[in-house]
């Protein structure tokens, strides 16, 4: 069986880097390489991989939406979130939104392509890395413990809390969206709202620190 992979990180190196490595693995091939999020929906629609190698920090949109509507639009893909994050947040939320494994980036590449084997055979891979976070996750979330932006804010807010923190204005996001600028200015309200924020500087800080974006 030829496991067919697409590769979504922001950085060119080192997505050129983890291609060469998994095209001298056998049964292993790397049918596409994506910059973001957006642009991996976009391929895995039209490409259908088996493997997504999700990167969860990407800019425009993304990993843990990106998963999201993965699972949504192709379900027959499975998706590996590749992260340098350890923190039960990313974890939780790249599992919840759909992902079937998730690795650290400072793993051996010998786990990569375990874990890649392991998510398109339909069974779960989990870092060694990450398993501590995950059981305190579990914990926590028993006594109802959950202040996080994904169960604060809605999808569409979410996108354009990241693209705000990103620099783009009303315009652009409308654009990127699709959607009109008042509608923007609505969403973003309601934002500000609901964190209780009232600058734009207050909304990039707050994204940051919940990782929607590294900027």
């Amino acid at each position: 069986m030829n496991i067919r992979v697409l590769l979504a990180d922001d950085h060119n190196m080192f997505r050129q880097g983890l291609r060469a490595l998994l095209e001298k693995e056998p049964g292993l091939s790397v049918v596409a390489e994506a910059e973001d999020g957006r642009q991996a929906l976009d391929m895995v629609t039209k490409m259908k991989p088996d493997v997504v190698v999700m990167d969860v920090g990407m800019p425009n949109l993304n990993g843990i939406e990106a998963t999201r509507r993965v699972a949504e639009a192709v379900p027959d893909t499975n998706v590996l979130a590749l992260s340098m994050h350890s923190d039960r947040r990313f974890v939780r939320e790249m599992f919840s939104a759909g992902a079937s494994g998730y690795l650290l980036k400072d793993s051996a590449f010998q786990e990569l392509a375990l874990a890649i084997r392991t998510v398109a055979d339909d069974r779960t891979y989990l870092s060694p890395g990450v398993t501590g976070a995950v059981i305190k996750d579990f914990v926590e979330h028993r006594t109802g413990i959950d202040a996080s932006v994904f169960s604060l804010l809605t999808a569409r807010q979410r996108e354009v809390l990241q693209l705000t923190a990103e620099g783009n204005t009303t315009k652009d996001i409308a654009a990127e969206l699709r959607v009109s600028v008042k509608t923007v200015e609505s969403h973003r309200q309601k934002i500000m709202a609901k964190l209780d924020v009232h600058s734009i500087a207050e909304l990039t800080k707050y994204a940051v620190r919940e990782g929607l974006t590294s900027i």
